[in-house]
């Protein structure tokens, strides 16, 4: 029988070490270096893989995401961009 739990409810069930953030950046970015350091400190703390992406690097990204840098993805879905919200991201990762 299928697992008919809604996506959200499933995604947010997830263990910590299960996710996945992805930081958006670009080289010389301060808005990007101030996100990185939250998300490196929440994801440390909880035990939460990330990434690290250059949107310099990857047409796709930049094509997508290039007024919004720094973004940040949470297993794929977008969660934020601009200013990353420390209290946010960890709720939605815990």
């Amino acid at each position: 029988m299928a697992d008919m739990t809604p996506i959200f409810r499933r995604q947010a069930s997830r263990a910590p070490q299960d996710r996945l953030v992805t930081l958006i950046r670009k080289p010389g970015c301060h808005l990007c270096d101030d996100a990185q350091s939250v998300v490196e400190r929440v994801c440390g703390e909880l035990g939460v893989p990330w990434e690290p992406k250059d949107i310099t690097e990857d047409p796709q990204l930049h094509d997508q995401y290039w007024e919004q840098i720094p973004v940040v993805l949470i297993d794929g879905e977008q969660h934020t961009f601009w200013r990353v919200n420390e209290e946010r991201l960890r709720k939605a990762l815990a």
